[in-house]
């Protein structure tokens, strides 16, 4: 598989009718950046609470059965790297109080990138159990859609075309 590759402007491109410039990259890379389905995907995406993260993991799931039945691999991938991303955020947020993992600032060159980026990681505090329900939730979602068979047959296709 190709690495995201972060020095493109994704602002400025639309991945639903470039697909060939999508790449899959690990875990998350790009979530936050891809469009257009960064703008459709991140409204709906909340973990406040077991309530919200019920919602959210629900709706973000519908959109990516959505893309797979168009046979959108990029945005079906993008979903669950949201319900991905939604496990992620809120097992932090569950150990780190107000969700801050290292001591500063993310350097400006860094922004948009996962990373401790040389800063040094602060102490795990008492679990705060409603973020790790809600993340317990996005979990079994997230783990529901990178198993979906018609994901991991258009994922294999996706690589097989473009690498």
């Amino acid at each position: 598989m190709r690495p995201f590759d972060y020095s493109r402007d994704y602002k400025q491109l639309d991945l639903r009718a470039q697909p060939e410039l999508y790449a899959i990259g690990k875990g998350e890379q790009g979530v936050l950046l891809v469009e257009p389905y960064k703008s459709e995907i991140l409204p709906h995406w909340r973990f406040k609470d077991p309530e919200a993260a019920t919602a959210s993991s629900q709706t973000i799931y519908g959109m990516f059965l959505d893309y797979l039945a168009a046979k959108d691999f990029v945005g079906a991938d993008m979903a669950r790297k949201f319900l991905q991303m939604g496990y992620t955020r809120a097992r932090r947020y569950a150990n780190y109080k107000g969700g801050k993992k290292y001591d500063g600032p993310v350097p400006d060159d860094k922004k948009g990138q996962s990373g401790s980026h040389g800063r040094e990681q602060l102490d795990r505090q008492e679990e705060d159990l409603v973020k790790a329900e809600s993340a317990r939730i996005f979990k079994a979602k997230w783990d529901e859609a990178k198993q979906h068979p018609e994901y991991v047959r258009q994922k294999a296709a996706f690589i097989e075309k473009y690498g």
